[in-house]
């Protein structure tokens, strides 16, 4: 657990807190308003043995100078988008380009880099406020969003996004988490167990940005509708070369009703942790460009450390208008929610 007094302080004028959840089964959270981040996230194996299962870092100097998207909550829009470029109600937008030539996880200083405001707090929850201006980051409208972190008493963390908006704009959030189920520092991901329940995926350009296709996963390296070790698939030439997975599944969705189902199972380290969630799409990312540091237990991080399972609306969809909308107008509510849970 990392000390609360490590994350006292201000930043841009605004009291940086840390807050810790807890439940009878021995898991406890860690959640900061500094980027609406998890600080840690300690879970027992079959045996009982607690292990903090996300990368990150002691103090809140590191988290601001080192990896700023541990973990974080990610917004006004995670992920990419071509060009930094779309078009909403005929008026085209021009937002930061910060990866490559691509828009990424809401520009130059995204919600990962916010203080948020703490409007909640319980034994098992928090609930974070944060209000985007009009014109931030170049996005239109004003935005109120709200995140809620809950533990449950069955070993659930859940995620629920919340989101209001004056004017027509484009909103997609996800939270950022980096999991080793060994525990962080513990060496890489390659032997632990992924599956992922879509048939689909969205197949990208050299920009790593999506082209509007969706493709069967059948025969190709994105199957994972049974159970493979990602070692087997990670360094396969149909992701980048050198570097391992960063792809975007379609989750199957059972019924149109709008409530958390089953998007992946990831097994590793004695733990078993499964993804449910009401977004469509899925990014899974093995930590390709994860940077040598030294994290909250003084081991080195290094790429493919981590695999994070980062739900989410499509990538480029406000330029594709065949994926799920990423329009939000006013009068509308945005919501949607992510649970790890962690099951015997």
């Amino acid at each position: 657990m990392v000390k609360e007094e490590s994350f006292t302080g201000m930043v841009k004028g605004k009291r940086i807190g840390l807050f810790t959840l807890r439940n009878p089964n021995g898991m406890t959270v860690q959640i900061t308003n500094y980027g609406a981040k998890i600080v840690s996230l300690n879970v027992p194996d079959k045996e009982g043995k607690v292990a903090d299962v996300v990368l990150g870092f002691s103090s809140l100097e590191e988290w601001r100078e080192k990896e700023t998207y541990f973990n974080a909550v990610i917004g006004r829009y995670s992920n990419r988008i071509k060009d930094g470029k779309f078009v909403l109600d005929g008026q085209e937008y021009q937002l930061a380009v910060n990866n490559g030539t691509n828009h990424l996880h809401g520009g130059l200083s995204g919600f990962n880099e916010k203080v948020w405001e703490t409007v909640g707090q319980t034994k098992h929850g928090v609930s974070l406020h944060y209000r985007s201006a009009d014109g931030e980051e170049n996005y239109p409208g004003t935005l109120d969003v709200y995140v809620t972190y809950n533990l449950t008493l069955d070993n659930a963390l859940e995620i629920s996004y919340e989101a209001k908006t004056d004017k027509p704009t484009i909103v997609g959030f996800t939270n950022h988490a980096y999991f080793n189920l060994k525990g962080e520092g513990e060496g890489d991901i390659r032997d632990h167990i992924l599956q992922v329940l879509a048939d689909e995926y969205t197949p990208f350009d050299d920009t790593a940005c999506p082209t509007g296709e969706v493709k069967p996963v059948e025969g190709t390296p994105m199957d994972f509708r049974e159970p493979q070790r990602i070692g087997d698939r990670i360094d396969d030439p149909f992701f980048a070369p050198g570097r391992g997975i960063d792809n975007n599944f379609v989750l199957r969705k059972s019924s149109g009703k709008k409530r958390p189902e089953l998007a992946a199972v990831l097994r590793g380290g004695g733990r078993k942790m499964e993804v449910w969630t009401t977004f469509p799409g899925l990014q899974v990312y093995t930590g390709n460009w994860v940077e040598k540091n030294a994290g909250k237990s003084g081991r080195v991080y290094d790429v493919q450390t981590a695999v994070c399972l980062e739900a989410q609306n499509f990538p480029n969809s406000p330029n594709i208008p065949a994926f799920p909308t990423a329009v939000l107008r006013p009068g509308e509510v945005y919501f949607e929610q992510c649970v790890y849970r962690f099951v015997d």
